[in-house]
């Protein structure tokens, strides 16, 4: 099993996505409100001139973002990623997503489908 963990910065992507996983058998997702350390020092970013060029290329408007965990079996990661390029796009470009992925070690307390 692997942990799929997605920092969400198109924050407005976020229904259209978890309808998208539902739509192709995927349930089980946790969202959290999250907000980045470059997001959060912008508000002094006079006081960090190394910083001074980052507010070209995030949303300093945005709040927060949405940091979503599934656990997954391996065979289901790779579709999962999929639908996560489809909805949110190129996630190369800035101010889109991070998404990343861990090993399992031990999993209790939820249902593992056989």
């Amino acid at each position: 099993m692997q942990l799929l963990l997605i920092v969400l910065n198109k924050t407005e992507k976020l229904d259209e996505l978890l309808e998208a996983f539902l739509e192709n058998g995927f349930s089980g997702a946790t969202i959290i409100s999250t907000t980045g350390m470059v997001s959060k020092l912008a508000k002094s970013m006079e006081d960090y001139p190394i910083f001074g060029s980052l507010r070209y290329i995030i949303d300093l408007d945005r709040e927060e973002n949405k940091t979503i965990f599934m656990a997954l079996k391996d065979e289901q990661v790779e579709p999962a990623k999929k639908i996560v390029r489809e909805i949110i796009g190129d996630l190369s470009k800035p101010d889109t997503a991070v998404l990343l992925t861990f090993p399992i070690l031990t999993v209790e307390g939820i249902e593992q489908q056989k």
